[in-house]
C-alpha cells in the first residue's frame, strides 16, 4: 500500500491549502511578511544557498557518477554538485528561490537513477547566519502607531535581525538568533510594551523517523494520523504502512522530539509503541540490503549456469545423460532447448539490471561498464540463437556459446557482490563512531521545585538540552554535557585518541560516547543530536569521504572515453581476425571444431569487450580516501576532504604558532618587578583590573596570579576559574575600569580612577611616546633570553613595573620538530611575541627559521611568502588569531583544544592536541597516495595487458587465448582487487618517533 501523506497547517495567515502539497522536507514553508521585506533588502545570493544530500541508487562506476553530476549541474539554480559513488550519495548546493528539492530529485530520476532525499544536518535547516524566523500573534494593536511601536521594540532587542508587523492579520514575524534570545523573551518584550503576544510557529524544522509498533489495520493508521493532526508543532507527516515507519517534520521551537513521541504514545493510551530510527543505522541496513540482493542474484545465476556448463563439459562423458541431450525434439535437440531456456532466464531475468543501467547511460549520452557487459553477453546470446535457427533451416549446425553468456553474467555478479562487501568495509570507521553512542539513557525526573522524584529510561535520540541524566560506572555518556553532581574518571580515548582517563568533577565538560569508569555522575545535557562532538566528527568524516581528490579527475576523464575506446578496439579485433582469415592470413586449423572465421573472430571481440574494466580506475581513489579518512579519525586526526589529503603528502614546510601549539597554552606568571614605591598587592590589583576584560591567555594568567596572591587559593578547574573571571569585577577587590580597548599584537589600554594605564609590550609603550628606562629594558631582556615573555605596565606615561610570563613547551615539541626534519619537512615558528623570547623557544625545540612580532594578518603573509617559491605549506595553530593563516595555508591543521574558528578554517583537526599527530597526518597522507598510485598502476596495467591478450595478440605465437567467460571473471576480480588494495590501509600503524629519528633502543 502506498504511504499516506498528510500536512498539518498551523499558520493563521490565510495561506492557501495548496501549500499542503509541499514536500516533506519543508521546502514550501512560507514566511510571507519577511519575504516581502527581503524584496527591498535582498541578501547576497551566496548567503541564501541551501545544501541537501540525496541518496542515488543504480550507479555502478565512475561514468555513472559523472552522468549524475552533469544532470544536476544542468539544473538552473544548482551551484555545486558532488556525487560519491561509494556512498551512493549526491551533495547538492542550490538556490532555493530558483529550484526546489523535487526538481533536483526529478533531474536525477530523469537521468535514469533512483533518488531519495536524505535528512539534512540540523545546521543546514536554519535560516542564513544561524537565525530563526518566528511568527507571533499580537493582540491589542489598533493603528499604524501601534505597529511602529511594536516593530521598534522588536528591532531593538539583542539578537533580533529583522521584524515586520502586520496590523490586518495581527501577526508579527521576527528573524532572530536563537542562541542570543529566545521566543519567550520576544513575547515578554511585546507584553511589557502593553500588548498581548503568543508564539505561533517558526521557520525551524526538524525531522524524525519512528518505527511504529501496534498498527494492525487501516483503523489504527487513521487513529495515528488523527493524533498527529492534533499535536501542536507538527508540520507534516508520512506513514508508510508497508515498513511501519512514521516520518514527522516538526517545529523544534514548539515541540521537542521527546514531547512528540510522548504525545503520540499518550494520545494512543499506550496502544502504539514508538522506536526512534537512527539515520546512520537505516543507511547501513540499506547497504546490507544491497549486498544481500547482489548475493541472491549471484546465487540464482550460478544455480542456472551450472547445468549449462555441465551439459557442455560433463554430460558428453555420461552416455545416458548424453543420449537424452541429443534426443531430437522438434527442430532442435533437447540439450539446445534446455540451454536456450536456462540462459534466456539468466540473460533477460537476472541480467535485466545490466540492460536497464546500460540504457540509462546511453539515454544520457554516456557509457559505463554495464554497456560493455550488456554488449558482450548480448553478442554471445544472439549469435547462439542465430546459430540454432540457421542450423534448423540449413542443416549446418555451428557450435553455440550459451554458456559464455551465462558465465559472464555470473562472474560479473560475483564481482559486484564481493565489491559491495569490500566497499562496505571502507566505511567501517563511521559505523564504529555511530556505535559509540548508547541506545538509551537514564533521565532524572524532577518536580517543579527541582527535586528528583524518579528515573526514566529514554531513547538516547530523544534527549533534549537541559535534561539531567544519570551515568552509572561502566556505561557510556549519552550526550555532550556538564557534570552537575558526582566525580569520576572518564575514558575519552574513543573520541580524542587520548589513552589516559580524564578526571571529571562538578562543572567538568563531558563528551557523548565516552565511557564513565568509576563513580556515578549526573550530567546536564548541553548539546544533543547533530550538535554533539561525536555527531560533528561523523559529519566531518562523511563530508571528507564525499569529497573528490584532484587526482580522481584523471580517472573520471579516462572513464568518460574508456567504453567507446574499448568498443572500437573490439570492432577492430573482430574485423582484423575476420578479414585476415578470409584472406588466408592464418591456417584453418586455428578454427574451433565446426567453427568458421566469423565465430572465431567474434569470440576474440567479445573477450575484449568484457575483459576491459573501467570500474577499477573509478574505485582507485575514492576507496583509498574513504579508508584513510576513517583511519585518521580512529587515530585522532580528522581530515576534511580528499583534496586536503592529497595536498598533505606534498608538504615541504610546516609553520607552527608558538602559544598553545608548541607550548602548552597554560601561561603562568613567574616574575613580578615594581619600579616605583607602589605596594606589590596594589600593583597586582591595578594590572589585574586592567586585564580583567581581556580574553588573551596572558591576561588570564595575570588575573589568576593576582587572585592567588590576594586570596591564597586556586580555582579547582578551568570552568570554575572562567566563571570567577566573569564575576571578579563585582567581588570588591578589582577597580572599576573605563575606556578599555584591546590593541592586537601590542596589549591593552584603559583608564582607572582617571589614570591612563597601558599593559603590553615595548611597541605599545614606544608608540605612546613612553621612554623605557635602561634598568627596565635590561630586566625585560633577561626575561626574554630565558624564553619568558616580558609584560610592561605604565601609568600616566611612566613605566611602573613588569611581569615575566612563562608558557612551558609541550614535551613532544622538540622530538616532533626533529622528526619532521628527518622526513624532509622544514619547520618554521611564527609568533606575535618578541624576537628574544621567540629565538629562545625556537632554540629549545630545534627550529632554525623564526618569524617574531608578527600580527595575525601578518601570519597569513608569512604563509604566502613560502607559497610564492612553489612550496606546499602547512600551518599548525589553535587560536582565532591563527585562522587567517590556517585558511591561507595549503593545509591548515588546527589543534583540537583550540577555538571553533581555528577548527573551521583548517583542513585537518588534531583531536588530541598532540603535535605527534602532525607527523601522523603527513605520514598517513603519503601512505594513502602511495596506495592510490599503486591502485592506478594496477588498474592501468590490467587493462593494458588484459585487452591485448583478450584480442588474441599472442595467439599466433603462444596459442594463448581467453574465452569470454574467463575474460569476464578477470574483469570482475580486477575491481575487487583494487578495493581490497585500498582496504590494506586499515592496517596502518602510526609511525614510531624512534623509527623516524633512527633511535635504537637496547
Amino acid at each position: 500500500m502506498a504511504p499516506s501523506m498528510r500536512d498539518v497547517q498551523l499558520t493563521v495567515t490565510g495561506k492557501s491549502s495548496s501549500a499542503a502539497d509541499d514536500d516533506i522536507d519543508g521546502a514550501g514553508e512560507e514566511v510571507r511578511l519577511l519575504d516581502s521585506y527581503d524584496e527591498v533588502n535582498l541578501d547576497k545570493l551566496g548567503e541564501n544557498l541551501r545544501r541537501i544530500q540525496v541518496r542515488v541508487t543504480g550507479m555502478t562506476c565512475a561514468a555513472c557518477s559523472t552522468s549524475v553530476e552533469g544532470a544536476l549541474m544542468g539544473v538552473n539554480g544548482v551551484v555545486k554538485a558532488s556525487v560519491a559513488l561509494l556512498q551512493n550519495k549526491a551533495d547538492v548546493v542550490f538556490d532555493p528561490s530558483l529550484v526546489k528539492d523535487e526538481e533536483i530529485i526529478n533531474a536525477i530520476e530523469d537521468a535514469g537513477f533512483e533518488a531519495e532525499l536524505l535528512s539534512e544536518p540540523a545546521a543546514s535547516r536554519t535560516n542564513p547566519h544561524g537565525t530563526v524566523v518566528g511568527q507571533f500573534t499580537i493582540g491589542g494593536m489598533t493603528c499604524a502607531a501601534c505597529v511602529n511601536s511594536v516593530e521598534g521594540i522588536l528591532k531593538n532587542l539583542p539578537g533580533v535581525r529583522k521584524a515586520v508587523v502586520a496590523l490586518a492579520t495581527s501577526l508579527g514575524e521576527v528573524e532572530y538568533d536563537s542562541s542570543i534570545i529566545s521566543k519567550d523573551d520576544i513575547a515578554n518584550a511585546i507584553e511589557d510594551a502593553g500588548f498581548e503576544a503568543s508564539f505561533v510557529q517558526s521557520s525551524e524544522q526538524d525531522k524524525i523517523v519512528l518505527g511504529v509498533v501496534g498498527i494492525s489495520g487501516e483503523m489504527d493508521a487513521q487513529f495515528l494520523e488523527g493524533i498527529l493532526s492534533k499535536l501542536h508543532g507538527v508540520k507534516q507527516f508520512c506513514f508508510d504502512r508497508v515498513s511501519s515507519e512514521l516520518e514527522v517534520v516538526f517545529d523544534p521551537e514548539v515541540i521537542g522530539s521527546r514531547s512528540l513521541v510522548d504525545g503520540i504514545e499518550g494520545g494512543s493510551s499506550g496502544k502504539f509503541k514508538l522506536l526512534v530510527k537512527n539515520p546512520y543505522t537505516r543507511m547501513t541496513s540499506r547497504d546490507l540490503e544491497e549486498s544481500s540482493r547482489m548475493f541472491r542474484l549471484f546465487t540464482a545465476s550460478l544455480s542456472l549456469s551450472v547445468p549449462v556448463i555441465l551439459m557442455r563439459v560433463l554430460c558428453p562423458r555420461i552416455p545416458l545423460l548424453y543420449s537424452l541431450l541429443i534426443w531430437q525434439c522438434g527442430p532442435f535437440q533437447m540439450g539446445d532447448w534446455l540451454k536456450w531456456a536456462l540462459v534466456t532466464v539468466i540473460q533477460f531475468g537476472i541480467g535485466k539490471r545490466f540492460y536497464i543501467a546500460a540504457g540509462r547511460a546511453l539515454r544520457n549520452g554516456s557509457t559505463n561498464m554495464d554497456v560493455l557487459v550488456a554488449l558482450g553477453t548480448t553478442a554471445s546470446y544472439v549469435y547462439s540463437v542465430c546459430a540454432l535457427l540457421y542450423g534448423a533451416v540449413s542443416g549446418f549446425w555451428s557450435p553455440t556459446y550459451f554458456e559464455t553468456s551465462a558465465m559472464l553474467i555470473t562472474f560479473v555478479l560475483l564481482g559486484k557482490y564481493l565489491e559491495t562487501l569490500a566497499k562496505g568495509k571502507t566505511s567501517g570507521a563511521i559505523k564504529k563512531l555511530v556505535e559509540l553512542t548508547p541506545a538509551t539513557a537514564t533521565l532524572l525526573v524532577k518536580d517543579k521545585g527541582g527535586k528528583v522524584v524518579g528515573e526514566r529510561e529514554i531513547d538516547a535520540l530523544l534527549i533534549q538540552p537541559g535534561d539531567i541524566l544519570k551515568v552509572l560506572p561502566g556505561t557510556k555518556v549519552p550526550v555532550d554535557g556538564v557534570v552537575v553532581w558526582g566525580s569520576s574518571h572518564v575514558n575519552e580515548g574513543m573520541v580524542t585518541g587520548e589513552s589516559a582517563p580524564v578526571v571529571k568533577e562538578i562543572d567538568s565538560v563531558v563528551i557523548g560516547g565516552t565511557i564513565n569508569l568509576h563513580g556515578s555522575l549526573h550530567i546536564q545535557g548541553t548539546k544533543v543530536g547533530s550538535n554533539t562532538v561525536l555527531s560533528q566528527i561523523i559529519s566531518l568524516v562523511e563530508t571528507a569521504q564525499m569529497s573528490k581528490a584532484p587526482i580522481q579527475k584523471f580517472a573520471d576523464y579516462i572513464a568518460s572515453i574508456f567504453v567507446p575506446t574499448v568498443v572500437t578496439m573490439s570492432l577492430l579485433t573482430f574485423f582484423g581476425w575476420y578479414v585476415a582469415g578470409v584472406l588466408g592470413g592464418y591456417p584453418e586449423e586455428w578454427l574451433p571444431e565446426n567453427g568458421n572465421y566469423f565465430v572465431f573472430s567474434l569470440m576474440f571481440a567479445i573477450s575484449v569487450v568484457v575483459i576491459a574494466c573501467p570500474c577499477a580506475l573509478g574505485l582507485a581513489t575514492p576507496t583509498a580516501v574513504m579508508v584513510a579518512t576513517g583511519v585518521g579519525a580512529n587515530n585522532g586526526v580528522l581530515i576534511k576532504g580528499g583534496d586536503a589529503l592529497e595536498r598533505a603528502q606534498k608538504i615541504s614546510h610546516v609553520i607552527f604558532d608558538k602559544t598553545g601549539t608548541l607550548t602548552q597554552g597554560n601561561a603562568k606568571v613567574t616574575t613580578v618587578k615594581i619600579f616605583n614605591e607602589m605596594d606589590r598587592g596594589e600593583f597586582l590589583t591595578l594590572v589585574a583590573s586592567a586585564e580583567a576584560s581581556s580574553e588573551h591567555p596572558l591576561a588570564k594568567a595575570i588575573l589568576e596570579y593576582a587572585r592567588h596572591f590576594h586570596f591564597f587559593d586556586e580555582p579547582s578547574n578551568t570552568s570554575e576559574f572562567q566563571a570567577y573571571s566573569e564575576q571578579a569585577k563585582f567581588s570588591g577587590w578589582l577597580h572599576d575600569v573605563s575606556d578599555f580597548s584591546v590593541l592586537p599584537g601590542k596589549g591593552i589600554q584603559c583608564s582607572i580612577y582617571g589614570k591612563w594605564i597601558l599593559v603590553g609590550n615595548r611597541k605599545l609603550l614606544t608608540e605612546n611616546g613612553i621612554t623605557i628606562p635602561s634598568n627596565v629594558e635590561n630586566f625585560v631582556v633577561e626575561l626574554e633570553e630565558s624564553a619568558r615573555t616580558g609584560i610592561l605596565v605604565a601609568q600616566d606615561n611612566i613605566v611602573i613595573g613588569a611581569l615575566g610570563i612563562a608558557d612551558p613547551l609541550k614535551r613532544e615539541a622538540a622530538v616532533v620538530v626533529e622528526g619532521l626534519i628527518k622526513m624532509g619537512v622544514k619547520p618554521i615558528m611564527v609568533t606575535g611575541d618578541n624576537w628574544r623570547t621567540a629565538r629562545a623557544v625556537a632554540k629549545e625545540v630545534g627550529i632554525q627559521d623564526v618569524r617574531a612580532e608578527v600580527l595575525p594578518a601578518g601570519k597569513a603573509e608569512v604563509v604566502r611568502s613560502f607559497q610564492k617559491g612553489g612550496s606546499v605549506v602547512a600551518m599548525v595553530g589553535d587560536g582565532i588569531n591563527d585562522s587567517p593563516a590556517l585558511a591561507a595555508a595549503d593545509v591548515g591543521m588546527a589543534i583540537g583544544a583550540g577555538t571553533d574558528i581555528a577548527i573551521e578554517a583548517a583542513e585537518y583537526v588534531l583531536m588530541r592536541s598532540n603535535l605527534e599527530d602532525v607527523i601522523i597526518a603527513i605520514d598517513l597522507s603519503r601512505k594513502t597516495f602511495a596506495r592510490i598510485r599503486w591502485n592506478y598502476i594496477f588498474a592501468m596495467a590490467y587493462n593494458v595487458i588484459a585487452i591485448p591478450v583478450a584480442a588474441g595478440v599472442f595467439f599466433p605465437f603462444l596459442k594463448l587465448e581467453l574465452p569470454p567467460w574467463v575474460a569476464g571473471a578477470c574483469m570482475a576480480m580486477s575491481s575487487v582487487s583494487v578495493v581490497c588494495s585500498s582496504l590494506y590501509l586499515k592496517r596502518y600503524k602510526k609511525p614510531r618517533l624512534t623509527t623516524i629519528l633512527e633511535i635504537t633502543i637496547e
